[in-house]
């Protein structure tokens, strides 16, 4: 027979009226405004219970979020690179609506001129881009033979760098997922992140002023006003450094066309266009454009080479101290040491889109620096 310890507890007198007991408890604190019972007492939030389980809850919710960052980082870049445009483009919506225009018609009339203005510009650039690309299709098998033979320029930079297959294992690889179906489906995810971008731009640029007003809703009242004025000098920042950085990138292209026509360079405009997208990444762009131009210069000649070297160098000199300063220095103030490491930072991040948009967050950092920390640590 099973001794007492070993029966099961319905068999066991003393825990039998253990649970007889509780029921009779029960049965007196269910009253009729309280058929449930009143509430008992709080858990003691000293106890190393409930201390233990508010830390592992917390860093429950953290890992939870930084897998849903990482899970979403596509996403999450694209919306905020649409909100980044979007406040860049408020300076134009509010020019127009301080001249009493409705703000969904500034918002419509701002996007229809950019279209118009990218469509003419695309109308005008296709031709002379398909042509000179049917071109360089037609010439790229006597290119080949120049880079196999040792006795051109060609063929001993291909020589000395590996030229060709570098080239082959960039088309070839798997870093394009294998040839013309990898090429075919990063054109597609292109052109799609393209369409959202311009859907969220459109967007946040009509609902900026809701947006605006929700962001500083969360900020405690006493501080609200003084976050108001940081955050519109921030938005301010963004919007001018946008829109000058568009407009230098457009001179950028426009004097490298004119260059290449009067030189005489192969495939100009496809050229100045790839300046122009190139010379959007500060610091960087403009020189990896300067080098892929200046190498297309030498299939004319050695001179036209060092002259197209020269024109990009003092090009350079003239946007850093003359273009940057008039168009964009008023809006953005960031010492030249701060932009490379906020370039060099933002691409090691995100890419192009952290180099883009670096140097305004850069901006906005030392603003919030300058006014909110330094202060306080000038007070302690």
């Amino acid at each position: 027979m099973p001794t007492p310890e070993e029966r099961p507890a319905e068999e066991n007198p003393a825990e039998r009226g253990s649970f007889a007991d509780a029921e009779a408890a029960a049965a007196e604190l269910s009253t009729t405004a309280e058929p449930l019972g009143a509430t008992g007492k709080l858990f003691n939030r000293r106890s190393p219970f409930v201390i233990g389980m508010a830390g592992a809850a917390g860093v429950a919710v953290v890992y939870g979020l930084v897998q849903v960052i990482v899970g979403l980082e596509d996403v999450l870049v694209l919306i905020g690179l649409a909100l980044f445009l979007a406040i860049g483009l408020e300076p134009a919506v509010a020019w127009l609506t301080r001249r009493r225009f409705p703000r969904w018609l500034a918002v419509t009339t701002v996007f229809v001129v950019g279209l118009l203005a990218l469509g003419g510009f695309l109308t005008a650039a296709i031709p002379a881009v398909v042509e000179q690309a049917t071109q360089f299709v037609a010439r790229a098998p006597a290119y080949l033979r120049d880079a196999q033979n040792h006795n051109t320029v060609l063929g001993g930079l291909n020589e000395r760098f590996h030229l060709q297959q570098q080239l082959e294992a960039l088309i070839s690889g798997p870093g394009l997922g294998g040839g013309l179906l990898g090429a075919g489906r990063a054109v597609f995810s292109a052109l799609t992140n393209v369409l959202i971008l311009v859907v969220l731009t459109v967007y946040f640029v009509a609902d900026l002023p809701r947006i605006r007003a929700g962001g500083y809703r969360l900020i405690p009242h006493s501080r609200r006003p003084r976050a108001i004025l940081i955050g519109d000098e921030i938005f301010t920042k963004v919007g001018g450094y946008v829109l000058g950085n568009l407009a230098i990138s457009v001179i950028a292209g426009v004097l490298t066309l004119i260059w290449l026509l009067i030189f005489g360079v192969p495939y100009a405009a496809l050229l100045a266009i790839t300046v122009a997208i190139l010379d959007l990444v500060p610091v960087v762009g403009s020189v990896v454009a300067g080098v892929v131009v200046s190498l297309v210069a030498l299939t004319v000649s050695l001179p036209v080479f060092l002259a197209t070297i020269g024109f990009f160098v003092g090009y350079r000199l003239v946007e850093d101290y003359l273009l940057v300063p008039r168009i964009i220095g008023g809006a953005v103030k960031v010492p030249a040491i701060v932009t490379v490491i906020a370039v060099i930072v933002g691409g090691a991040l995100l890419g192009v889109v952290g180099a883009l948009v670096a140097i305004p967050v850069a901006a906005a950092l030392l603003l919030l620096v300058r006014e909110i920390l330094y202060p306080r640590l000038d007070r302690t």
